[in-house]
């Protein structure tokens, strides 16, 4: 292979890939800060008492489902990998981003993970959601420097989070990281359509209430 030809093609394979949908706004101009759009339901939380940083809820099943995000609710997606999991966990926050009418934005990483999150926090999105294990590390890495931004970890956790980052996991996922596994069983089966989907709901319906920096562990 002639060594431009090579070379250009190490730079695609390393690059960091973006992709765009919703409203295609420009997310330079400033916009309304976002809020929640109806209530959690009851069993969400115990409403007498505020959930401790790193604490884990189990909310009562679809007690997220009357919460939705205001207008114009900016979000990136971190992704990384081309496991089964991921690629679940990718339809999920698509297809309720669509159904929401949120504006997403896509961050592919395919090498460099702390330069991709670096990557999503330069957008400034309302908030980042992450999908894929591989960017567990990367993100304990950076998000303690960027406290006023908003990640939501689906499908994993970090083993110390600070109060923006918000995950959800349940029994067969919840990854923490490089020589700490897994807090349960792993279980790529138990990435499921429907699961993937409430995981996503309900990890955004606790970011809109600021119900930030806990666990969020579903049935």
């Amino acid at each position: 292979m002639r060594p431009m030809l090579k070379a250009a093609v190490v730079l695609t394979a390393a690059a960091t890939l973006i992709t765009g949908c919703g409203s295609g706004s420009d997310w330079s101009q400033p916009h309304a800060a976002p809020s929640a759009i109806g209530t959690l339901g009851p069993g969400f939380v115990d409403p007498s008492t505020t959930p401790t940083p790193e604490a884990t809820v189990t909310p009562a099943p679809g007690s997220w489902d009357g919460v939705h995000p205001s207008k114009g609710y900016r979000v990136v997606l971190l992704t990384a990998g081309e496991d089964a999991p991921t690629k679940a966990l990718v339809k999920a926050v698509e297809a309720w981003a669509e159904a929401e009418d949120v504006d997403l934005r896509t961050v592919v990483s395919t090498s460099d993970h702390v330069a991709s999150t670096v990557k999503a926090l330069d957008m400034k999105p309302d908030l980042i959601v992450t999908a894929g294990n591989s960017l567990v590390d990367p993100l304990a890495l950076v998000t303690p420097s960027h406290l006023g931004q908003q990640f939501l970890v689906v499908g994993a956790e970090l083993a110390e989070p600070t109060g923006n980052v918000t995950s959800v996991d349940w029994s067969g996922a919840s990854f923490r990281g490089e020589g700490l596994g897994s807090a349960s069983t792993y279980d790529p089966a138990s990435f499921t359509a429907d699961r993937c989907s409430a995981a996503v709901r309900a990890g955004v319906a606790a970011v809109l209430n600021n119900l930030t920096g806990i666990v969020v562990w579903i049935q």
